[in-house]
């Protein structure tokens, strides 16, 4: 991202994906973090990560780690693909306010089934609630910056239309088929809209 006051306090979206092994097996090895929080969400294969403070898990499809950076911290991730060779997740680092960024190092593993599924109206499809809020549904994540990071899932053919909080930050990414936003362009997978800090709503179908 390069336009920082209009995404802040997100740095970096990546959706990182594969079908060969020999293309995603090298992994990220040993790499440092701090002052930051990177957020991994796990669509298909597993991840496992070991840290410098002698933590080590796995994380499948449907799971969420969640890493405070904060002080400082080296770890490394390591993917493998599902049944099918198939690899896919996200990555998206969320900055740390000025006061926090020397904050204790910590994880949250968020599993699959930890993470509220919430039906959308008109049977448009499912939403899941990793962190923040949807209608009256809290996500598990605890965030030092008030955020809602949600998984929608829509069902072909369907419309939903969601409430944009004022003076936040939206990022909406295409992780599977093509959808269109407010009746524009249609977006494909691995594309994403950028939006202004003036809240309203958005129709996405």
């Amino acid at each position: 991202f390069n336009e920082k006051n209009e995404l802040d306090p997100f740095l970096l979206f990546d959706d990182f994906r594969g079908e060969r092994p020999s293309d995603y097996l090298a992994g990220f090895p040993w790499h440092p973090h701090r002052g930051i929080e990177t957020i991994t969400y796990v669509l298909a294969g597993d991840v496992t990560h070991t840290d410098s403070l002698g933590n080590e898990g796995t994380l499948g499809a449907g799971d969420v780690q969640w890493m405070t950076a904060g002080s400082g911290i080296m770890h490394q991730e390591m993917p493998k693909g599902d049944a099918q060779g198939r690899m896919h997740g996200f990555q998206l680092w969320s900055n740390l306010p000025a006061s926090l960024k020397m904050t204790a190092p910590r994880y949250q593993t968020l599993m699959d089934d930890a993470i509220p599924q919430v039906d959308l109206p008109d049977d448009a499809g499912i939403l899941r609630v990793i962190a923040g809020d949807y209608a009256g549904h809290r996500g598990p994540a605890q965030t030092f910056t008030p955020m809602n990071i949600w998984d929608v899932r829509l069902d072909a053919g369907a419309t939903a239309t969601f409430r944009l909080p004022e003076g936040h930050s939206l990022i909406l990414a295409a992780l599977d088929g093509a959808l269109r936003v407010n009746h524009a362009e249609p977006i494909d997978a691995a594309e994403i809209v950028v939006f202004t800090q003036t809240g309203g709503e958005i129709v996405v179908d």
